[in-house]
């Protein structure tokens, strides 16, 4: 009789696909975060339920920052500093903190966690995991430390208590685009304040595009690259695009912003649309208020959502871009799917098209069983949806008043959504493949 043998049956697992560690990996730290989050010395005051713990820790670990109860309220110092672990170890990945571990005591990377890291960072073919995880670290670690320094001379300039603490949190927060707030309003108190506007939209850009751009271009910049790579143009381009049109058009036609100062109006409308599409979740401006052109911008920001290899969640830019490319190839009747005069290799349009069916599907199946399960309006109960599958993390109020099954609904969604859905289709039921590029193309990261 053979023995059993966890290290063994987990090497077995990675073997045969290396996403289904992943799987069990963000599975084990919302366990361990629920359990914290559990104990007594996380809570203020009122003791919390398991199943809200729950709740918080898989939306603290899939970087989503849906609440049931009012985080500065319900938590003390420590369960603060749990969720803010949760959501740091969510957006970078428990592998690449693991990986660190081994790199920094000079161990070799395994061939397990180098297919893993490689599945959970969407990374090319024969990429350096080694180096990529050290420079993510240092990228983190370093834009997160000026991010906290910059966040603290603000928030003492607006006499803002714990400003330390506070600044530590929401720096980690935004460039996780995890959108947990210590204020109880998130940031609506500071929907005029430029400072505290522009340092969160670098941090959570920043997170959203991933470190993979964020290279690319400082190796451009500094003359080491003759040009970006196809990936980075395209996230870059369509990322761009679609912040500026969302932008526009919240400022042009919402109505709820045109009460507010000119200035305000303006970062009001900019930070909806990046918040939306960076899929960091903080609000600046109440969402319950936006008219319903507003919500359906903002609506379709959040499907998008972020990049691959980034902290954020959604369809991820480059598959939304790769459908649409495909799609204009076809009105054009071309048999070549091409960006900037790249051809896309087919594996990567069929994955992106995947993503694509999966996604809505997962959508519509979380709408249909929350209005089942749901009291809400039709709009109410579609954008939490869209929220907790795109990782966001923007509510119009409804999520405090979830019923038991309707929370268990929205942890599901939440859970696909960080894992990403064909992703989470993948780890479940595919073999291992290895696809080919053919000499012409260049690989796009989806």
């Amino acid at each position: 009789m053979n023995k059993f043998r966890l290290p063994t049956a987990l090497s077995r697992l990675g073997y045969s696909h290396p996403l289904r560690l992943v799987l069990l990996g963000y599975t084990f730290y919302i366990a361990i975060a629920t359990i914290l989050l559990c104990l007594p010395i996380s809570w203020e005051d009122e003791p919390i339920s398991f199943l809200d713990n729950l709740f918080i820790a898989t939306s603290a670990v899939s970087t989503t920052g849906l609440i049931t109860v009012n985080t500065p309220e319900a938590y003390n110092f420590f369960g603060e500093f749990v969720i803010l672990l949760a959501f740091q170890v969510g957006g970078l990945g428990y592998m690449t903190l693991g990986s660190f571990v081994l790199i920094a005591s000079k161990n070799p990377i395994s061939y397990v966690r180098q297919r893993v890291g490689n599945a959970v960072f969407s990374l090319p073919q024969g990429f350096d995991l080694k180096n990529f995880i050290r420079h993510t670290i240092i990228f983190t670690v370093v834009l997160e430390g000026i991010g906290v320094v910059l966040l603290y001379i603000l928030f003492r300039g607006q006499d803002v208590e714990f400003a330390l603490w506070t600044a530590i949190f929401h720096s980690v927060s935004a460039f996780c685009t995890a959108g947990f707030s210590v204020f109880p309003n998130s940031l609506e108190d500071f929907r005029g304040q430029v400072g505290v506007n522009l340092v969160v939209t670098i941090l959570s850009v920043f997170g959203a595009i991933g470190f993979l751009v964020a290279s690319d271009l400082w190796q451009r910049l500094r003359g080491r690259k003759r040009k970006l790579t196809l990936s980075t143009r395209v996230i870059l381009t369509f990322t761009g695009l679609l912040l500026v049109l969302g932008f526009l058009f919240l400022l042009a036609f919402d109505p709820s912003l045109q009460a507010l100062s000119v200035g305000e109006r303006i970062l009001a409308a900019w930070f909806q649309s990046m918040t939306a599409l960076t899929t960091v979740g903080f609000n600046t401006h109440p969402i319950n208020s936006l008219s319903f052109a507003g919500l359906f911008i903002i609506l379709l920001l959040m499907i998008v959502g972020a990049s691959p290899s980034g902290t954020g969640g959604g369809l991820k830019s480059t598959s939304v871009a790769a459908a649409l490319a495909t799609v204009w190839a076809s009105l054009r009747g071309s048999n070549s799917i091409t960006f900037f005069r790249r051809r896309l290799p087919l594996h990567r349009l069929l994955s992106a098209f995947a993503t694509l069916v999966f996604y809505i599907f997962a959508l519509c199946l979380g709408t249909i069983l929350l209005l089942i399960l749901q009291d809400q309006s039709f709009e109410d109960i579609i954008f939490e949806a869209a929220s907790a599958l795109g990782t966001v993390g923007l509510s119009r109020g409804i999520t405090g008043d979830l019923t038991i099954a309707g929370k268990f609904v929205v942890i599901a969604l939440m859970f696909i959504g960080r894992v990403g859905v064909i992703s989470f289709g993948v780890a479940l039921f595919q073999r291992r493949s290895t696809p080919e590029i053919v000499s012409g193309e260049e690989d796009l990261i989806i």
